[in-house]
C-alpha cells in the first residue's frame, strides 16, 4: 500500500499540480469564530420561537436582543481577524431570515394576533417574506460595484435586527405599562405590516457604524453609553422603548440627510467620461 502511494505521488508530480487531488484546508479557530457567532445567533432566534410556543414572552424578546447583539458582533469580530468570506456573508443571511423574520413574525402572532386567526398568520408570513425579500435585495447589490461615497452612510429601508426590535415594541410596552392597549391584535398588526413596509422601501435609514464622531464628543457619548447599559439591567423594557422611539424620531432625519447628500453629489460636475452612480444598498 505505501508502495502504491509513493507511485501515485511521483505520477502527480511528472503530470504537474493539475491532476493532483485537492487536499483539505486546516481553517484555525479563529478564522472560525465569525461563523461561530452567527450560528449562535441562529440558535438565539429559535430558542426565542420555543419559549414563544411556551408562553414565556419575555424569555423571547430577550432570546431576540441576544441574537440582534451576536448579529452585530460576528461581522465586525471577521473583519477585525480578516476571515470574511462569502460562506459567512450567506450564513449571516440566512441567520438573519430566522432570527429577525421568522421568529418575531411567530412570536408576535402567538402572542396576540392568534386572537384573529387567519388574518393574524398572514400578516405575519407577510412579516417574514418581508424580511427574506430584504436580505435577497442586499445580497443581489453586493456585486454593484463604486458606489458614490455618501451611500455608505445609509441603509436603503430598515434592516432586518431594527424592524424585528420595532415589530417588537407593542410587546415591550405590554411588559411596562400591562396588557392593554399593546396586546390588542389589532394594534399589532398595523405595527407588523408597517414595520415589513419599511423593510423592503426605498427609505433611506442611517447606517451608524459608519457615523464619525467628533473627538470633543466621544467622552459625551462614552457617558450615554454607559447610562443605557446600567438602565438597560435596572429598567429594561423602558430603555428599550425609549431606544425603539428615538430610531423611529431617526428615519425623517435620515431621509433628508440623504437628499442634502445626494443633492451636493449631484451638484458637482463629474470628471469627463465618468459615469454618474446611483446610490446602492450598503448593509443589510
Amino acid at each position: 500500500m505505501k508502495a502504491r502511494d509513493g507511485q501515485r505521488r511521483r505520477l502527480y508530480r511528472l503530470r504537474g499540480d493539475r491532476n493532483r487531488p485537492r487536499q483539505i484546508t486546516h481553517l484555525s479557530i479563529n478564522r472560525m469564530i465569525p461563523n461561530m457567532l452567527t450560528l449562535a445567533a441562529l440558535c438565539a432566534g429559535m430558542t426565542a420561537i420555543r419559549f414563544a410556543m411556551g408562553g414565556k414572552w419575555e424569555a423571547s424578546v430577550e432570546a431576540i436582543m441576544i441574537a440582534a447583539v451576536l448579529d452585530g458582533l460576528d461581522g465586525r469580530v471577521a473583519r477585525l481577524l480578516n476571515s470574511t468570506s462569502t460562506f459567512g456573508a450567506q450564513l449571516d443571511s440566512l441567520s438573519d431570515f430566522l432570527s429577525f423574520g421568522v421568529a418575531p413574525g411567530f412570536i408576535l402572532y402567538m402572542w396576540s394576533m392568534s386572537e384573529v386567526r387567519s388574518l393574524g398568520w398572514a400578516v405575519a408570513l407577510m412579516f417574514a417574506a418581508c424580511s427574506a425579500l430584504r436580505l435577497a435585495r442586499f445580497n443581489t447589490q453586493l456585486t454593484v460595484a463604486d458606489p458614490p461615497p455618501y451611500a455608505a452612510k445609509f441603509f436603503t429601508g430598515v434592516p432586518a435586527p431594527a424592524a424585528a426590535g420595532l415589530a417588537l415594541l407593542p410587546m415591550v410596552g405590554s411588559f411596562e405599562f400591562g396588557p392593554m392597549p399593546f396586546q390588542w391584535p389589532w394594534l399589532t398588526i398595523c405595527t407588523t405590516i408597517l414595520i415589513g413596509l419599511l423593510m423592503v422601501s426605498r427609505v433611506p435609514t442611517f447606517s451608524f457604524k459608519k457615523v464619525r464622531i467628533h473627538q470633543e464628543y466621544v467622552a459625551a457619548l462614552m457617558v450615554i453609553v454607559a447610562l443605557l447599559a446600567a438602565f438597560m439591567t435596572t429598567e429594561p423594557w423602558a430603555t428599550l422603548l425609549i431606544v425603539g422611539l428615538g430610531y423611529l424620531v431617526t428615519l425623517p432625519l435620515s431621509i433628508r440627510s440623504y437628499r442634502a447628500y445626494k443633492k451636493a453629489a449631484e451638484s458637482e460636475p463629474a470628471p469627463p467620461g465618468v459615469p454618474v452612480l446611483r446610490a446602492v444598498d450598503t448593509a443589510r
